[in-house]
């Protein structure tokens, strides 16, 4: 795998990066999205990465896209088809032929499943595939409704000896699980001839250090730095590793037990007299207080790398069918890959079936499902949510 990005706007031109579709999920960055290419394998296998979050908690979001033996390419779990994105793609299919297929693997993944319509109207030969069971909120629309091309979108076949890319790639679906409003699946695709594992949410891997699409845009990394309103943190290497951090314990707990919650009259008095009252700062507004252990709780979450199932997984979906998300990891591990390319996050990994399915181990105690390498108070807010909604029965409560 390259160390660098084999491919990136040569352009300053903000046009570029333009995404004028980004009301209908508003995450950041909004209206400008850039794109980092990485080549995995070489002349084969491809990451595109762009980033997105709320609250000025970002992460990378990642499609790939696999060179198919019989030339073309297959692309899975597409991102937003800017002008940069799709002028990297066009690089590649020059070289190596059209794009023929596009995988949707996940049913709920809002922040995926709305750049499929929007990426196959750029390739319009390419036939579209999609994980079965695919739903919409709150009313559950028709695919071609939500911009699905309607004569070439198709859901993949239950066995993945029937699909047209079958002699290259295995797959298999986790679920659909039932959780009231929708259910939730996932399809993890195994390309043989690189033995490379894709998935979107199943498993991450938390990088030490920001990913470098992060690092391209350094405001939310210096933002989350803060020790109060009134910081101005300096745009240092630290700083930003501190911020990066503090971003990943919110994007998996939502709250740590290491954030306190400041009075909001504090909060609202201190924004008053912050130096930085833009809208770009939020008015000034700074609702957190970091306790002094809270790097200790970030190695703890990080493990050595390790592969995890991300918490809000773990508290809210995977324990309300844990027979079948036990059966359907120890499916994906019988596939002999040696690297995993994950929907977010850590860059390809190296990764071996056994690694893959220890971070499901958690399943195989008793309720509430939790992994022990993690620290019970952290998953308080999750608790408090799932119990929330096991009374309000939108959805089943864990299984036991």
């Amino acid at each position: 795998m390259t160390s660098m990005p084999d491919g990136a706007a040569a352009s300053p031109s903000l046009n570029r990066f333009a995404w004028p579709f980004w009301p209908a999920v508003p995450l950041y960055p909004y209206g400008q999205r850039r794109t980092l290419r990485r080549e995995v394998v070489k002349h084969t296998v491809w990451t595109f990465d762009q980033l997105q979050g709320t609250l000025y908690v970002v992460v990378p979001v990642r499609m790939t896209v696999v060179r198919l033996a019989a030339g073309g390419l297959l692309v899975f779990a597409p991102v937003a088809p800017t002008p940069e994105c799709c002028s990297l793609v066009d690089e590649l299919v020059a070289t190596h032929g059209d794009v023929k297929y596009i995988v949707l693997p996940t049913v709920t993944g809002i922040e995926h499943k709305v750049f499929v319509g929007p990426f196959a109207r750029q390739y319009p030969t390419a036939q579209v595939y999609v994980t079965p069971n695919q739903w919409s909120f709150p009313l559950n629309l028709p695919l071609s409704w939500l911009g699905f091309p309607r004569d070439r979108t198709l859901e993949l076949p239950a066995n993945s000896a029937d699909a047209p890319f079958g002699d290259e790639f295995d797959y298999q679906t986790l679920g659909p699980l039932r959780l009231g409003l929708g259910p939730y699946a996932e399809t993890a695709l195994f390309h043989r001839a690189t033995r490379t594992l894709l998935v979107i949410d199943a498993v991450v891997s938390i990088p030490d250090a920001p990913p470098e699409i992060v690092q391209l845009d350094g405001y939310p990394l210096l933002f989350h730095a803060k020790d109060s309103a009134f910081d101005q943190p300096a745009d240092t290497p630290e700083n930003r590793l501190k911020g990066w951090r503090r971003i990943a314990l919110f994007a998996f707990y939502f709250r740590p037990s290491v954030l306190a919650d400041p009075p909001w009259g504090e909060v609202l008095w201190d924004a008053l007299k912050t130096p930085d009252r833009s809208k770009k700062a939020y008015f000034g507004l700074f609702p957190f207080r970091w306790q002094p252990q809270w790097e200790t709780a970030f190695h703890q979450l990080r493990g050595q790398g390790q592969l995890l199932v991300a918490p809000v997984l773990q508290s809210l979906i995977f324990n309300r069918g844990p027979a079948a998300v036990l059966s359907w990891a120890k499916t994906v591990a019988d596939w002999p890959f040696e690297r995993i390319i994950t929907g977010h996050l850590a860059e390809p990994l190296p990764a071996t079936p056994e690694e893959f399915y220890r971070a499901f181990e958690f399943l195989r105690g008793e309720p509430p499902y939790r992994d022990a390498r993690l620290p019970e108070a952290d998953f308080d807010l999750l608790r408090r949510i799932s119990q929330l909604l096991d009374k309000s029965g939108v959805v089943p409560p864990p299984e036991v």
